[in-house]
């Protein structure tokens, strides 16, 4: 077994930091000393609709005496992925850890529209592919490397109005398995961190109308886990980690919610039709992000 990874004076990419889990893994990856590159499409001159931009997430790391760059990047362009990675490794000189967290979803079965299922895809499935074939030659030249993607409960769950999303995690997840096997000589870890405890980021509350937050997790907590993963010795590789079992396993993540997340999320592919009746919270607020 390998020396653990220390983030101190590395080079980290995430995508999808300019607000929620990227930017709390941003934040916290900056105060362990790395130099954290922010990308999303969201800047102070284009913001969206839903708060948080990258600047705003680099002024917090700045502010707090770390160091960040901003660099804005539509997923869906593989030019623009190629550049943010160029960018990224031209600011630092070097690269060791991407973190993959960018996603999206829009509701619907078997009947979603298809240019938003291609577009689910590629941004939770091609771009993190394209971002790990741009980052590849970076991470050998640093000797050692880390590569974390960000999954959902619905990999695992079939959600009623979340196929696309689901299908693009599962996929991730088999992705990352394949790509640990291919960059383990390399002592390039490649990891998933399967968000299954509640989450109260910004995307995710911009879609829901009143609901009880008290089990709901602050974004810092993920971002906790998906740290550990990043910092485990190179031989901790191939994984496809929940964040409940990494919690009540390793005894990290302690919750920072009114009450702690009680329900056992399912840790295997769940087959058949026996939980159909069974009231589902993700279920329930898919219905309503898409109101």
């Amino acid at each position: 077994m390998s020396e653990r990874f220390c983030l101190d004076g590395k080079a980290v990419l995430i995508t999808g930091a300019s607000r929620g889990v990227g930017a709390a893994i941003a934040v916290e990856a900056a105060a362990r000393g790395a130099m954290v590159t922010c990308t999303a499409r969201s800047t102070t001159a284009a913001p969206k609709r839903i708060p948080g931009t990258i600047n705003e997430t680099v002024d917090a790391i700045t502010q707090a005496g770390g160091r960040a760059i901003a660099i804005p990047a539509d997923l869906t362009s593989p030019d623009d992925i190629e550049r943010m990675v160029a960018q990224s490794v031209e600011q630092w000189g070097r690269l060791d850890v991407v973190i993959n967290n960018a996603a999206v979803t829009f509701v619907g079965d078997v009947d979603i529209d298809l240019k938003r299922h291609d577009l689910i895809m590629a941004i939770n499935l091609q771009a993190p592919l394209l971002t790990v074939r741009a980052a590849l030659p970076h991470l050998k030249a640093a000797g050692r490397g880390r590569i974390v993607s960000l999954s959902s409960q619905a990999a695992l769950r079939p959600v009623p109005g979340l196929m696309s999303y689901g299908m693009s995690k599962l996929a991730l997840e088999r992705m990352t398995t394949d790509l640990a096997r291919q960059f383990h000589p390399d002592r390039i870890a490649v990891n998933c961190f399967r968000i299954d405890i509640p989450v109260a980021s910004e995307g995710t509350l911009a879609n829901l109308g009143d609901v009880d937050l008290s089990d709901w997790e602050p974004t810092s907590v993920p971002a906790e886990g998906v740290l550990w993963m990043v910092e485990q010795p190179d031989d901790y590789s191939g994984y496809c980690e929940s964040m409940w079992a990494l919690r009540h396993r390793e005894g990290i993540m302690e919750s920072r919610a009114e009450k702690e997340f009680a329900k056992k999320p399912p840790l295997l592919f769940l087959q058949g039709l026996h939980d159909i009746d069974t009231e589902n919270a993700f279920a329930k607020d898919a219905r309503k992000a898409g109101e």
